[in-house]
């Protein structure tokens, strides 16, 4: 059998991190990343996932007890099934002048 190349696909999701609340404390932020795994396996059908620091460092940045209740990501898969998790870019607000 030959692999199958899938399509490319670029979505934004509001991910919910309520579920790493369940967790202790001391693994809280560690879950949260496990979360944000299995969510975009489950629906970017991912083969693996790649999450940016960036993601990581915010999840991170309250320290291990309290990570974010949810997080706005977007979601990019490539052609060979891999998913690469950042955070979503924001445009600039306009100016009043």
């Amino acid at each position: 059998m030959s692999e199958e190349k899938m399509e490319e696909l670029t979505r934004t999701y509001v991910v919910p991190l309520g579920v790493a609340f369940e967790a202790p404390p001391y693994r809280r932020a560690k879950k949260a990343v496990i979360v944000i795994r299995a969510f975009a396996t489950r629906h970017m059908k991912a083969k693996q996932v790649k999450i940016d620091s960036e993601v990581n460092e915010l999840i991170w940045a309250r320290g291990i007890k309290r990570p974010p209740r949810r997080m706005t990501l977007e979601m990019e898969r490539d052609e060979d099934g891999v998913v690469t998790v950042k955070l979503p870019e924001s445009e600039p607000e306009p100016e009043n002048a």
